[in-house]
């Protein structure tokens, strides 16, 4: 079979044009994006650390009673308000009143063998005088009078004693305050010394709350400190009144007290947020940066800097620092003077041509539509 020129010419480009029409086609440009950049600067940073606390009496009693025994009753409750002199609880006294009665029975019996050697004493100094007796024996009955007279000083003593016994069971009030705790109820048995009555003695208030022992260090005897109450948001003034001298066996943290004004008499137990000055960190040169320009590469954060001679964007790995309210500290990764993309951040790629963003403005002498429409 025989083709002509003409007619191979055509198969030809029919061919070329099947082939090109199953060919994919180009890849789009990628679109020149627009963005926002800032320049990296050395910023001061004010932050400030906040703990929280609990309000505290200066002083709390723990009150028991100075002599062993049952307790009969309680006349105070959890929380009750009471004055000094009140009587808080009472121990059974009946052991006690016997051994007065016992005491004061050796007080008479002393008192007789006494007064018999006085009697005998004076009958002996007589007979002295006349020349009756030796001088030895008289003074053998002078050294039983002072004997006597020292048994009935004793058994006086004992007697004494014996009765504030007796009034050592009752639990009295030493001071004016708030019961916070209860710790004996009536007809339990009791040692002497064990707590019953736990007492916030009014007057000046603390704040006690904790620090990590790499923040103690800053911290001493006077440093002045904010305290804020939580319910009512009243900041008051205070200062470190005691330090703890070891740490927590379980938290591993120190014990810090303020000491507030006696005049500001806060809610006991009440929380409160404690801000100290010389654990803050103010003043210290930093780089920020909003959050918006951090993008989450992997595991790591990085920021895209700018490259003004190429205008692309670069992805650099940084380290993050600290948070300083909205913005962030950056500790490495980046220097000041770098231009870095503040917003649009998350539609980049390496090496990306990008445009540096323009608002667009407005003309002053055009009105608005819906103004110039409502001007019609």
């Amino acid at each position: 079979m025989h083709i002509k020129p003409v007619s191979l010419c055509l198969l030809l480009l029919a061919a070329l044009g099947t082939l090109s029409a199953c060919s994919k086609p180009a890849p789009p440009e990628e679109p020149l994006r627009a963005v926002k950049v800032m320049t990296v600067g050395e910023d001061a940073q004010h932050s400030t650390v906040q703990y929280a606390g609990e309000v505290l009496a200066r002083v709390e009693s723990r009150l028991g009673f100075r002599v062993g025994g049952k307790i009969m009753r309680r006349t105070v409750e959890l929380g009750q308000r009471v004055k000094a002199g009140q009587v808080l609880a009472q121990l059974d006294p009946q052991d006690y009143k016997l051994s007065v009665d016992a005491a004061r029975a050796q007080v008479a019996a002393a008192a007789t063998n006494r007064d018999l050697a006085a009697a005998d004493f004076k009958r002996y100094k007589e007979l002295r005088d006349q020349n009756f007796i030796s001088s030895s024996e008289l003074e053998r009955h002078d050294t039983t009078l002072k004997a006597a007279q020292a048994q009935w000083d004793q058994a006086q003593a004992q007697l004494s004693g014996q009765g504030n016994q007796v009034a050592y069971t009752t639990l009295v009030a030493d001071v004016s305050g708030v019961v916070t705790s209860v710790d004996a109820e009536a007809g339990q048995v009791v040692a002497a010394g064990t707590s019953v009555i736990r007492i916030a003695q009014d007057g000046a208030r603390d704040v006690l709350f904790a620090v990590p022992e790499d923040k103690v260090q800053a911290l001493h005897l006077g440093s002045r400190a904010e305290v804020t109450l939580w319910a009512s948001h009243t900041t008051l003034p205070a200062t470190v009144r005691e330090l703890a001298a070891s740490a927590d066996p379980v938290t591993r943290t120190y014990a810090v007290k303020l000491g507030l004004d006696a005049k500001d008499a806060l809610p006991l137990g009440s929380t409160v947020s404690v801000t100290v000055a010389a654990l803050g960190h103010g003043g210290l040169a930093v780089m920020k940066l909003p959050t918006n320009a951090f993008f989450r590469d992997g595991s790591k954060s990085a920021v895209w800097v700018l490259d003004t001679r190429s205008m692309t964007v670069q992805l650099t790995p940084v380290e993050i620092a600290t948070a300083d309210g909205n913005e962030v500290v950056v500790s490495s990764g980046i220097a000041p003077g770098m231009q870095v993309v503040s917003a649009g951040v998350h539609v980049l790629q390496p090496g990306q041509k990008v445009t540096l963003y323009q608002a667009k403005r407005v003309d002053a002498g055009a009105a608005p539509a819906s103004v110039a429409a409502a001007a019609k």
